[in-house]
């Protein structure tokens, strides 16, 4: 994608979080070989099981990060919005892709190879433990999750999907609808249930006023009561 296209996105140095710990030799490296990649609406930005090649940054849109479990049933692992970094745990590591990443809606992607990112990370150490900030992070996170998903209640779990939505996301221009529209199936697979599961709590939580529906749409009436809801589990 030609560099003149970025006077339409934000540059690599706004979205790009560890920037400021760049020298200036490698803030010129990377801005002369970053490339940007534009993703159609489900389209497959990463495989599980491919070679890891760059390092990505989200620039604009969203994706989701999944694995294929038991009778290839999807679990959304992670939700990400512009400014978050995915890809480099497999580059790290040294072995194969463990999840798979599609875009929840168009969505355009800053990526930088693999091996520019290890000599970065070999050589300029507080780069280096920014990322071990940021994988230390994602695996508190992760814990929390695999808790959450395992001990609480359906009704718990999918008030929590909720109040993920409304923070990470934000909320439209009413002060009430989530930001982000995910299908029944995708609600499902973040919340750890089946879609006819999903169906049935998010009428539970229309009949109870706490949320209301437009297709995939869901504005939050009673954020409070979520919140107990999730807690309580």
């Amino acid at each position: 994608m030609a560099k003149r296209q970025i006077s339409l996105l934000r540059s690599i140095e706004d979205v790009f979080t560890f920037w400021d710990v760049l020298t200036h030799d490698e803030r010129n490296f990377i801005q002369n070989s970053y490339t940007i990649h534009h993703y159609k609406k489900n389209e497959v930005i990463q495989c599980e099981g491919d070679e890891p090649t760059h390092l990505m940054i989200l620039a604009i849109g969203k994706v989701k990060v999944y694995k294929n479990g038991f009778g290839n049933r999807a679990q959304i692992v992670r939700m990400l919005k512009p400014g978050e970094h995915f890809g480099y745990r497999a580059i790290i590591a040294n072995e194969p892709n463990s999840t798979t990443v599609t875009a929840f809606e168009d969505s355009t992607v800053y990526m930088i190879s693999g091996e520019n990112f290890l000599s970065i990370l070999r050589h300029n150490n507080a780069f280096c433990y920014r990322f071990l900030e940021e994988l230390s992070f994602d695996l508190a996170e992760s814990d929390a999750r695999t808790v959450n998903l395992t001990q609480k209640h359906i009704r718990g779990r999918l008030a929590e999907s909720l109040l993920f939505l409304k923070d990470n996301y934000g909320l439209e221009e009413d002060g009430a609808t989530i930001s982000i529209y995910l299908s029944r199936e995708d609600l499902a697979n973040h919340s750890n249930m089946t879609t006819s599961n999903a169906i049935r709590t998010l009428a539970s939580f229309v009949n109870e006023s706490l949320i209301a529906m437009d297709g995939r749409k869901i504005k939050i009436i009673d954020e409070e009561k979520l919140r107990k809801i999730s807690k309580m589990g």
